[in-house]
């Protein structure tokens, strides 16, 4: 029999001279009658996972499902998924913890993994920078959702990290994407242009605190716990920005650019 454990706020006191009770929540004690079963063998199976192969203990194990005092296990929300994480390790640490406490398999990769057709539904790759990204590095991940691989993004220019949309369907918001719609709403895009193709000084920080980088990671928690319950339109249409000076984030809709046109045979007229 699998192990069975307490539902929140239920106790089992023994009590010296007169056996097993339960505490419930509320605070009320129930005496258990444990009959011929040793009441040693049943708290360890509801508190340590002893073992149950006795049918007497069982039965009594069914009985305190009954009676509501078992915890019902209910799906962790990334159970049956994958995340591949890339990137800087002060904030895929955070994060491939935060993944797997929400039941997902977390592996790291220094490059770009190859997802199966058959996996790619339930398969995410999320690439973290605590720095600008360097040019096209992200141009081939770019082409994961339209396999059916979520892909989700972050990185740090300055003061400023910005988290990108989830994209995990054809016609998503791409890193590609985003780039040029952050070009065409500042006028200084010559000088961000080269910024980012990496005609600058090195960059010296500020880099992302163990508090900032628990709040990124946090946030695209959110957004692959989003993913796993289907992933509603405004989450792949948002990002965000993230000032490491005072935590504060800020979020901007953002649209797919669609393709330009080819021009007629023969040329512009």
């Amino acid at each position: 029999m699998a192990t069975a454990r307490l539902a929140p706020g239920v106790t089992l006191v023994t009590v010296p001279g007169r056996g097993l009770a339960v505490r419930t929540p509320d605070g009320t004690f129930l005496r258990v009658n444990t009959g011929q079963v040793d009441a040693g063998a049943l708290v360890g199976h509801l508190t340590t996972g002893g073992p149950a192969a006795d049918p007497r203990l069982a039965a009594l194990t069914e009985a305190f499902a009954a009676a509501g005092h078992l915890a019902r296990r209910t799906p962790a929300p990334l159970d049956g998924r994958t995340v591949f994480l890339l990137g800087d390790t002060a904030l895929t640490g955070p994060l491939a913890r935060y993944a797997r406490d929400a039941g997902a398999t977390v592996h790291h990769r220094a490059a770009l993994p190859g997802v199966a057709p058959a996996d790619a539904a339930r398969t995410a790759v999320v690439w973290c920078l605590d720095r600008p990204a360097p040019p096209a590095a992200w141009q081939e991940a770019d082409r994961l959702p339209a396999r059916g691989t979520a892909w989700l993004r972050c990185h740090r220019e300055g003061h400023h990290v910005w988290l990108e949309p989830l994209a995990c369907a054809a016609g998503d918001v791409t890193s590609a994407h985003v780039r040029l719609r952050r070009l065409a709403a500042t006028p200084a895009h010559r000088e961000l242009a080269a910024y980012w193709d990496g005609h600058r000084t090195p960059d010296t920080g500020p880099a992302h605190t163990e508090a900032s980088a628990a709040y990124t990671a946090a946030l695209l928690t959110g957004d692959l716990l989003a993913w796993a319950g289907g992933a509603p339109r405004p989450v792949r249409r948002r990002l965000r920005r993230l000032d490491l000076r005072d935590l504060r984030v800020t979020e901007h809709p953002v649209l797919p650019v669609p393709e330009v046109a080819p021009l007629p045979a023969g040329g512009a007229r």
